[in-house]
């Protein structure tokens, strides 16, 4: 995203996890005791905070990353592949005591994924390591938050940023988000499953369902991604369905993170919520249509060439449903 001149390069900061992802296809998922033979297996660089990093470079945001890698193969490969991106790791800690995180991916004829994480070194990026970098947290103009490392250090994160934040509550936990991490949270992104894991309620589909599930959070803004069915924007008073563009996909593994560090530097860059989340649905759905995590986070000039331009209007109540 090509920000105007007379700006200031929009600040984004990540506190999250990096994991290398071990990716196989395979024809369909196994059922309990079954096995599968898939393809070859691929080692790319993930990671939900990682991962969201370098969506948020990739649309021109100023992003720097706090977390952990461990001293291995795969914390050598995390690190570059940030830097590669243009994220800075002046905060992404080198752990001896621990591996780096690991997730087990399988990918199916659809596109569809199973993903299993083995932490590792994200389980060990502590409350210190936020406040090690607190000038960057205070000072961004977004920090962007999930939950594949310790609840404390993102609650931690949350009360110390300066400017916007926005929470991915990946994975949902079972007994709900605490009021202490919420009350600091000016957007949630869940999908649609864990915002009914959020929200105590039973599975729907049905906009008015979701919408009175998303505003039982109490959160000022909530963004619910929907997959195939577009995004969501719920606020106190109105709700906004915004669709995607159709394309072939290829692989769902990075779409919601695309969307995220889209949403991010969106947000940065002064974009409103109802056209960030345009420009967030169509980075997700271009990263459907390529394989692996941040390998798929698209760039900013292809997201823009896919909706025709930049919004340059705000987004008035008339699009708004009440």
């Amino acid at each position: 995203m090509e920000a105007d001149t007379n700006r200031v390069v929009p600040t984004v900061v990540v506190v999250g996890s990096a994991n290398l992802d071990v990716v196989v296809r395979v024809p369909h998922h196994p059922a309990t005791g079954e096995t599968v033979l898939g393809g070859d297996r691929s080692l790319i660089p993930g990671g939900k905070g990682a991962n969201q990093a370098v969506a948020a470079a990739r649309m021109g945001g100023d992003v720097s990353f706090v977390g952990r890698i461990g001293a291995d193969d795969a914390g050598v490969a995390l690190r570059a592949s940030l830097e590669d991106a243009g994220v800075d790791t002046t905060h992404l800690v080198m752990d001896a005591e621990a591996p780096s995180g690991i997730a087990l991916i399988s990918v199916d004829a659809n596109g569809d994924n199973a993903i299993v994480v083995s932490p590792g070194t994200n389980s060990r990026v502590s409350p210190a390591d936020v406040t090690a970098a607190a000038d960057c947290v205070q000072s961004a103009q977004v920090l962007l938050l999930q939950l594949e490392i310790p609840l404390e250090t993102v609650v931690g994160a949350a009360q110390m940023a300066g400017g916007f934040v926005i929470l991915d509550p990946a994975p949902a936990p079972t007994n709900g988000l605490s009021p202490k991490v919420l009350d600091y949270v000016d957007v949630l992104v869940p999908n649609a499953i864990e915002l009914t894991q959020l929200a105590g309620a039973k599975s729907t589909g049905d906009v008015d369902g979701l919408v009175a599930m998303a505003r039982s959070l109490g959160v000022k803004t909530v963004v619910v991604t929907r997959g195939n069915q577009g995004a969501l924007v719920v606020t106190a008073e109105h709700h906004l369905e915004v669709p995607v563009p159709d394309v072939d996909v290829v692989d769902t593994t990075g779409a919601g993170d695309a969307f995220c560090g889209a949403l991010a530097t969106a947000i940065a860059h002064g974009h409103d919520i109802a056209d960030a989340t345009r420009i967030a649905v169509h980075a997700g759905s271009l990263a459907a249509t390529r394989p692996g995590a941040q390998t798929s986070m698209p760039e900013a000039s292809a997201v823009s060439r896919q909706m025709g331009g930049w919004p340059t209007t705000p987004s008035g109540s008339e699009r708004w449903d009440h």
